[in-house]
């Protein structure tokens, strides 16, 4: 029988303004346990946070050893980051970063940094509607809001 645990991450990420003052924030779910981080950066996009959010928390879940023996289900309203890091990655790096037309991958440094800190953890990605009632996600949106008026 397997002692493996399931952790539920939710990550948001925003601006006011794209470009313009912008937010990310998770929630991580562990056992009983809850852990949240936000943070906040003056001129930066929508897709740089929404990608910050979940860098952050998974680098978080293996600073803390948590993603051993773990099933990380990360819940992200970002179809950008999940189609990302799902698929269209794949093509990206065999095209050496390039996109089907031919121009740089944008956020290519926040994508490679992506992929390095999801090796460490067995994740399943999954895509909720944004500003739809779902909790964690209504959650982190707040946070990330709370982030961006600390900095304004």
């Amino acid at each position: 029988m397997s002692d493996a645990k399931e952790i539920h991450v939710y990550t948001d990420g925003g601006c006011h303004g794209n470009p313009g003052p912008g937010g990310w924030a998770y929630v991580l779910e562990v056992d009983e346990a809850r852990y949240m981080a936000k943070g906040a950066e003056n001129q930066t996009t929508n897709n740089r946070m929404e990608l910050t959010a979940v860098i952050h928390a998974l680098n978080h879940l293996y600073r803390n050893g948590l993603c051993e023996d773990s099933t990380v289900h990360i819940h992200t309203d970002s179809q950008y980051v999940r189609n990302g890091i799902t698929s269209w990655i794949h093509t990206w790096e065999r095209n050496g970063w390039k996109t089907s037309a031919r121009k740089p991958v944008k956020n290519r440094e926040l994508w490679i940094t992506l992929r390095e800190a999801e090796q460490g953890c067995r994740v399943e990605w999954h895509w909720v509607r944004g500003h739809s009632g779902h909790a964690g996600n209504e959650e982190v949106d707040g946070l990330v809001q709370e982030a961006i008026a600390e900095i304004s």
